[in-house]
């Protein structure tokens, strides 16, 4: 792979050598086609260490995707690509299995929950900037019950409301990671979580509009499953609480409606 320094902006390809650029970059990467075949990379025993890694990638990009489903709409606030990183994250996590071979080993971030705690899903105004305020978390693993209580605000100094909008809201979500294990003889692939019923889910609430000009007092809100949900848990479960801010302007027949890309998300605990 080359880089073109040249004036010439070309994409496309040439004589088995093909142009493109990346996104976020205005340069033009020059790189020869060719390299082994699709059924030498499934069959070559040169590439048996790549295959072990392409199955582990797989249960890391399970891993993702259940961090997305676990944050419910919370995840929606993101301000950036957060897949890659999760999906880093994931692999990481794969390296502490000192046990298994490369190609067998699990992914357990029951063992490890610091590793997703305290992370932010927006880059440029991140939850602690917009929120200034610090929510205190109550949380009871054993019963499933979550409670963030946010102190009296005064909106004008509390809260950073960059596009200066009307409204505002805030969401709580509870939501449950499992640990992935490789399974040879597993139905669909092999790897799958331990428990994949529970495998994602997401519970939230949130406040109703609240005025962005205004001293409000003390704000609660409570997350509590039932006891049916309570006996699916196992060990092998992580709860994941995240908290979001999302701000709204009057919509169509004075509707207020959520504004896209205004607000933001964290994850607070992980446990």
């Amino acid at each position: 792979m080359a880089i073109v320094k040249g004036v010439i902006q070309v994409t496309g390809g040439i004589k088995g050598v093909s142009f493109y650029t990346l996104p976020g970059s205005d340069k033009v990467i020059m790189r020869a086609k060719g390299g082994p075949s699709k059924r030498r990379m499934k069959v070559g025993d040169e590439f048996a260490t790549v295959r072990k890694h392409q199955v582990e990638w797989a249960a890391c990009v399970q891993f993702s995707r259940s961090i997305m489903d676990a944050l419910g709409s919370v995840y929606k606030l993101a301000d950036y690509n957060v897949s890659p990183v999760w999906n880093g994250l994931g692999k990481n996590l794969m390296k502490l299995d000192k046990i298994n071979p490369v190609g067998e080993r699990n992914l357990c971030i029951s063992a490890y929950p610091e590793a997703l705690e305290s992370f932010n899903l927006n880059k440029k105004f991140p939850f602690n900037a917009v929120l200034r305020v610090t929510p205190q978390l109550t949380i009871d693993r054993e019963n499933l019950k979550v409670k963030a209580f946010i102190p009296k605000l005064n909106t004008a100094d509390d809260i950073l409301n960059i596009q200066k909008l009307p409204y505002f809201r805030l969401k709580l979500n509870l939501g449950v990671l499992c640990d992935i294990f490789y399974k040879p003889d597993g139905l669909f692939s092999k790897y799958e979580p331990e428990t994949a019923h529970t495998f994602g889910d997401a519970f939230m609430v949130q406040t109703e509009w609240l005025s962005a000009n205004d001293i409000l007092t003390d704000l609660e809100l409570k997350i509590e499953l039932d006891k049916a949900y309570i006996a699916d848990i196992t060990d092998k479960n992580t709860l994941i609480i995240s908290m979001g801010i999302q701000f709204g302007n009057v919509g169509f027949g004075g509707k207020i409606d959520e504004v896209k890309r205004a607000g933001c998300g964290k994850i607070l605990k992980v446990i």
